[in-house]
C-alpha cells in the first residue's frame, strides 16, 4: 500500500528527530508514522535516499508540490525543501 502525504510528513519529521545514532531509530519512526512496519519504514527510507541522489545528479527534477505558489514563493519553497532534505542527513 502507498504512503499518504500525511504519512510522508510524519516520516520526514521523525527522521529529523531520530537521527542515525539512535539505536531504535526505525522503531521510533514506524511508531511516529503509524500503520507501517519497521521494514516498510526502512524500505521507504532507501527509496527516499535513491530519489535524493537522483535529484542531486539532475537525473530527475525536484518534485513540485500541488498548491505551491509561483515565482518567489516557489523558489522559497524549493530552498526550504532542499534545506529540510539536508537536515534529514540521508547520507
Amino acid at each position: 500500500m502507498g504512503w499518504t502525504r500525511e504519512e510522508n510528513r510524519r516520516f520526514e519529521d521523525a527522521l529529523a528527530v531520530h537521527g542515525p545514532n539512535d539505536p531504535n531509530r526505525w522503531q521510533h519512526v514506524a511508531n511516529a508514522v503509524g500503520g507501517k512496519s519497521v521494514q516498510e519504514v526502512k524500505m521507504h527510507y532507501e527509496i527516499l535516499q535513491e530519489d535524493v541522489i537522483r535529484i542531486e545528479r539532475d537525473q530527475i527534477p525536484l518534485p513540485s508540490y500541488r498548491g505551491a505558489a509561483i515565482n518567489i514563493n516557489a523558489r522559497q519553497n524549493i530552498d526550504n525543501e532542499q534545506r529540510r532534505m539536508r537536515n534529514l542527513s540521508l547520507r
